[in-house]
């Protein structure tokens, strides 16, 4: 399982780059999870069921209604935002297209997790002490889901 997370509206660049995410993933017959709702959650939904692929929706509220239509197993949690601790948990890397501070904490329980994260326009993170965050930043989805593949293989 792979995670695409990022924000609940997005420009038309991350929604281009999480559709190619999805898609990707898809072809590779990885299964999708994310938070199931609009923005980069909904455009790599649409990508990865172009590919017939499965994707998971693990929800905020307390039923499908916020789910987008890409969503084939949605997940209902009626947590609000501590869902966000759900899907890096669930899945075995991550790629966070764009985002903001939802992403931000996404990127955070995948780290604590030991999650490896792949950014596509995402964050670029420094520690107190000047160290780096271990994000992979790449270019475009061939090159995301490769490195999913190699790092998740290499954290299990």
């Amino acid at each position: 399982m792979i995670g695409v997370i990022g924000g609940e509206t997005c420009s038309p660049a991350e929604g281009e780059a999480a559709f190619a995410v999805g898609r990707e993933l898809a072809a590779r017959g990885h299964t999708l999870v994310c938070g199931g709702r609009g923005g980069v959650m909904r455009e790599a939904c649409r990508g990865a069921r172009s590919e017939d692929g499965v994707t998971v929706g693990i929800l905020p509220g307390d039923d499908r209604t916020d789910m987008n239509e890409f969503v084939t197993v949605p997940i209902v949690t009626g947590i609000g935002f501590a869902r966000n601790t759900m899907i890096p948990r669930t899945a075995d890397a991550l790629v966070a297209v764009g985002g903001r501070y939802g992403t931000l904490s996404e990127i955070a329980f995948a780290l604590i997790a030991g999650k490896p994260v792949v950014t596509m326009g995402s964050w670029d993170l420094t520690l107190p002490d000047g160290a780096t965050a271990p994000l992979v930043p790449c270019d475009d989805a061939g090159a995301a889901i490769d490195a999913c593949e190699r790092l998740a293989a290499g954290a299990s």
